[in-house]
């Protein structure tokens, strides 16, 4: 039992401007869409597991491992400009 979408008033909720023509077309594509739906609806799912995916999902990332790093001075000898221990950058942001 199909439900009549009124497209006009969905159209003005969206604030869209349809022509006859467009009002028209679009009516009869969101009708069918409808019976597709209404299709899938009359399939029979007993037994049949809900699933989010349709194949499973593997975590593609590698283990996160600690390694060696280079070490606090190598990399703030690469720093234009240092306060003690922190790198010092231009201010970006202007006062209001």
């Amino acid at each position: 039992m199909s439900q009549k979408i009124d497209v006009a008033y969905v159209a003005e909720l969206a604030r869209l401007s349809l022509t006859p023509e467009e009002n028209n077309t679009f009516q009869q594509q969101l009708e069918t869409i409808v019976r597709y739906v209404e299709k899938i609806g009359e399939l029979n799912l007993d037994g049949v597991e809900p699933t989010m995916h349709g194949q499973p999902v593997v975590n593609v990332f590698r283990e996160d491992a600690v390694v060696p790093s280079v070490g606090r001075e190598c990399f703030l000898a690469n720093a234009p400009e240092r306060n003690g221990d922190e790198i010092r950058l231009p201010k970006i942001v202007e006062d209001a």
